[in-house]
């Protein structure tokens, strides 16, 4: 089959989507990629997939810039004409869809996240929900990460009996092996996220703060790209011994090596938090919220406890819950973290959902 995928970075395509793209080619498939370009897409190109070059502004919200958009999509798709595409996050799913659907490509969409600006009720909200109605008139399947989301789309009267769920975009259990848990000389928690409000990066620095004072024997480490606005904040919080700030950690491994916990506190609408998939495959505990794409990876002090929603007291709390622990106990919840993450969240599992659905197309 002639495939193509659509999505809007290549970091993602390459960490989450690799894996299926590895084994569509050794199905001998034809594979073409269409996404901004990227550090990874020579890799890539070297296996032998096609590339086309779009430029997406993710977050924005020009009309005018989004009908280029579709437009570009559907010159691209004229000129190859799949036989079928897969799309990934919602300028794809949307613009890539309303594209496939006019030109009669069957197609196949992940929703990897409502995103802020669906979750919110509102115009924009009420704007979103009719495009998705346009994008999805003619698909052949919608693949949700958790539930809630799948029941947005219900509730809104979006591609019904089209919908299946995945768990996330499951894990590598072999690139995140277990690993054997850390001494306890020092206790390290870390965040490891992109550094935004919605990830709940004010509410962790507000407890390291807090558990700095109680607890000197106790490290936080900050990882991922800095939103601009907490750049400043990290480097005086950094200068003052509150935290530790490593900027994009390429080998989050090396970080989870040394950690006794990751701390998840998130009020973002994502599908299945990629970062607690890795932490628990790699057998550490996890602190997180009770909210979708978050709950779906937690069993309350079984593989680690639960904070609410922007409410910093309560993570002081919940850390400190876990400080108090016995070694022995945090060592098991990170290894009943890898068992459940084995059994429900296999990457492999997310590849044997695609090629049923692949196969259904061929027929």
């Amino acid at each position: 089959m002639k495939i193509c995928i659509i999505t809007n970075n290549d970091v993602g395509l390459y960490k989450f989507r690799n894996e299926l793209i590895d084994e569509l080619l050794a199905q001998k498939h034809e594979i073409h990629l269409i996404l901004p370009m990227g550090n990874y897409i020579h890799l890539f190109t070297q296996k032998g997939c096609y590339f086309y070059q779009t430029n997406i502004e993710r977050h924005g919200t020009n009309p005018i810039k989004d009908y280029n958009l579709y437009n570009r999509y559907k010159k691209i798709l004229k000129t190859i004409m799949p036989d079928v595409v897969l799309t990934y996050t919602i300028k794809p799913n949307i613009y890539g869809g309303i594209a496939c659907a006019n030109l009669n490509i069957p197609y196949i969409a992940n929703i990897t996240g409502l995103g802020s600006a669906v979750e919110k009720k509102g115009p924009l909200q009420k704007l979103t929900i009719v495009l998705y109605k346009v994008a999805f008139r003619k698909i052949k399947c919608v693949f949700f990460q958790n539930k809630d989301n799948k029941q947005f789309f219900l509730n809104h009267n979006i591609a019904i009996n089209k919908q299946k769920i995945l768990p996330g975009s499951g894990v590598n259990l072999t690139k995140f092996n277990k690993l054997s848990y850390p001494t306890e000389n020092t206790i390290n928690f870390s965040f490891i996220s992109r550094i935004m409000k919605e990830k709940g990066i004010e509410e962790y620095l507000e407890a390291a703060i807090e558990i700095k004072k109680r607890y000197p024997n106790v490290i936080f480490h900050v990882c991922g790209f800095c939103e601009e606005e907490y750049e400043e904040k990290l480097t005086k919080m950094e200068k003052q011994g509150i935290i530790v700030y490593h900027g994009m950690v390429k080998n989050i491994q090396e970080i989870l090596k040394i950690t006794h916990c990751v701390v998840h506190p998130s009020f973002y609408p994502e599908g299945i938090s990629n970062v607690l998939l890795e932490s628990a495959a790699s057998a550490r505990p996890i602190i997180t919220t009770n909210r979708p794409g978050c709950k779906e990876v937690i069993e309350e002090n079984i593989n680690g406890l639960i904070s609410k929603e922007k409410d910093s007291q309560d993570l002081i709390d919940t850390v400190e819950k876990f400080i108090n622990l016995s070694w022995e106990k945090k060592k098991l919840m990170g290894e009943l973290g890898r068992k459940k993450v084995e059994k429900e969240f296999d990457r492999t599992i997310v590849i044997n959902a695609y090629l049923k659905e692949l196969s259904l197309i061929k027929k």
